[in-house]
């Protein structure tokens, strides 16, 4: 490898690094959140444990989380700016799947364990 070739390397490697520290979530306090993002924050959360938020940038826009825990398991609510729910991230208990799904699964996993599922909601339907 020449010179200038590592040189790039090494400057492509320190550019994608403070990029990728500028992508990370940022947790801040419930105060932090903008009042319409608040609002749909606290109708997401009814009758579950906040454990936390969370801000990123995404796709140039910023982007809010607020982690939950609903009956023992996890639960990600993905808000915008202007306080249109985006996305949900939520845990499936392995059982609760179909069959079919389950035999997938773990297919899929050969001889590894699931030790959780997701769901993956955008914008309503469930995409994943």
């Amino acid at each position: 490898m020449t010179f200038p070739q590592k040189v790039t390397g090494i400057a492509l490697t320190v550019l994608s690094i403070a990029v990728l520290g500028q992508a990370a979530e940022k947790r801040i306090p419930k105060s932090s959140l903008p009042p319409v993002v608040a609002k749909t924050a606290g109708e997401q959360s009814r009758g579950a444990t906040v454990q936390g938020y969370t801000q990123d940038m995404e796709n140039g826009q910023m982007e809010y989380e607020v982690e939950l825990t609903v009956n023992g398991l996890s639960k990600d609510v993905s808000i915008g700016a202007d306080g249109r729910v985006l996305e949900v991230e939520e845990q499936v208990e392995i059982g609760a799947l179909s069959a079919g799904v389950q035999a997938a699964l773990k297919q899929k996993a050969g001889s590894g364990d699931i030790t959780k599922s997701e769901s993956i909601s955008k914008h309503g339907p469930i995409v994943a």
